[in-house]
């Protein structure tokens, strides 16, 4: 089980992770709430494919619980343990099971299994095809991010700094890496990812590390930021946005510093611009779209010469990392909405509100469908069709 003094520090910076926008630009004045939502000239409608719902979804803390695409199948997790596999064309499950932990971390999938991460710091293993329990094994640290599975591994980041490599048929530990923590961070770890024969990962301390798949040799460490301000909160600098590889190049953000390109061969940074979020970032028409902290999203291109645009309409909407599909990148808010922006220059297109409990978890698209997973537990697919089409 995990120390009370971990899960103590948990909730803790859990509730700094959602207040830190306020702490950091408004200088003591009173937080102001979320902006407030503009008209605008609507050219696309959001049209629901389905709907499901999935036990208390996120929790009453910041949990990011994203589901994931697997062939036919979407897995998907609840905190307070319901796990279900969900057919993508019509929603319907085709199985699922309950844990006796509160979940905190997920979803992994292998060839054989689907895993999750508990609040007592343990991963457990179920059978991909009826849910069943496999084997759990405790790390001693909670596991925020999803687990990352190649060949017979399961790669494992933890909240306390460990990177490990686990027997993915018994959990048994391979290697693990342990990584010093800041002072203070944000409630989060970035999703490890796997290229090539490396698995490459993001820590609080605004370093991506390349570890070798077998053996966790470290092949090279490289700061994306460093830390400035006088405070703690100010000197925060974790990456906590999932890593993105595209066309041989990985890409990062950092809270309160920097996105960068970095060669994966070598570690290089290849450029860097102010950046500052801790959301997933997506592609398209050559640019990388960054859900910033502050509510703004911007288009950074992809060559390094800075942003294209940025919309900062949604300020302290508290924004989901983002999801391209069709000509539009779409980001979700803490009130629940879905917004449509032009990738072409930024301009709201299309809204739609999902669920008064909020989103948080990033979004995904699959194909010409948009995945959405609320903060309430609601599992829902859209398609963005021309405003005067139907969908029946």
């Amino acid at each position: 089980m995990a120390q009370p003094a971990q899960l103590i520090r948990s909730v803790v910076l859990s509730l700094i992770a959602l207040s830190l926008v306020a702490c950091s630009s408004t200088d003591g004045e009173e937080e102001k709430g979320p902006a407030p939502l503009l008209d605008f000239e609507e050219e696309r409608k959001f049209n629901k494919v389905w709907s499901t719902s999935i036990g208390d979804g996120q929790g009453g803390i910041f949990n990011r619980l994203n589901p994931v695409v697997d062939g036919d199948l979407i897995y998907v997790a609840s905190a307070e343990g319901t796990i279900e596999a969900i057919t993508l064309e019509q929603g319907k499950t085709v199985w699922d099971a309950e844990l006796d932990q509160l979940l905190v971390g997920g979803v992994g999938v292998s060839d054989n299994a689907v895993f999750v991460g508990t609040a007592a710091g343990e991963v457990v293993a179920l059978n991909k095809d009826d849910g069943s329990e496999q084997w759990r094994v405790e790390l001693g640290g909670e596991v925020l991010a999803a687990p990352q599975a190649k060949d017979n591994m399961v790669y494992v980041q933890t909240f306390d700094g460990q990177m490990l490599a686990l027997n993915a048929e018994d959990g048994e530990r391979v290697w693990s890496f342990r990584n010093n923590l800041p002072v203070l961070t944000l409630r989060g770890t970035s999703t490890p990812l796997i290229y090539r024969d490396s698995v490459i990962a993001g820590f609080a301390n605004g370093r991506v590390i390349s570890f070798e798949l077998d053996t966790g040799a470290v092949r090279w460490n490289t700061r994306v930021t460093v830390a400035k301000g006088d405070s703690e909160i100010q000197r925060i600098i974790d990456i906590d946005a999932p890593l993105m590889e595209d066309n041989g190049l990985i890409y990062a953000v950092s809270y309160q510093g920097k996105i960068a390109a970095i060669d994966p061969a070598s570690g290089r940074r290849l450029w860097a611009n102010d950046a500052s979020s801790y959301a997933a970032m997506s592609l398209g028409f050559g640019n990388i779209y960054v859900a910033g902290e502050d509510g703004s999203v911007t288009a950074f291109e992809k060559n390094g010469q800075g942003a294209r645009w940025a919309q900062t309409v949604l300020e302290r909407r508290k924004l989901t990392g983002s999801a391209t599909l069709s000509s539009y990148v779409i980001v979700g808010d803490v009130e629940g909405y879905l917004h449509a922006l032009s990738q072409v220059d930024g301009r709201i297109a299309a809204r739609t509100k999902v669920d008064s409990d909020g989103l948080q978890v990033d979004l995904q698209t699959v194909d010409d469908m948009l995945l959405v997973y609320s903060n309430g537990g609601k599992l829902v697919t859209y398609k963005l069709e021309e405003k005067s089409s139907g969908w029946f």
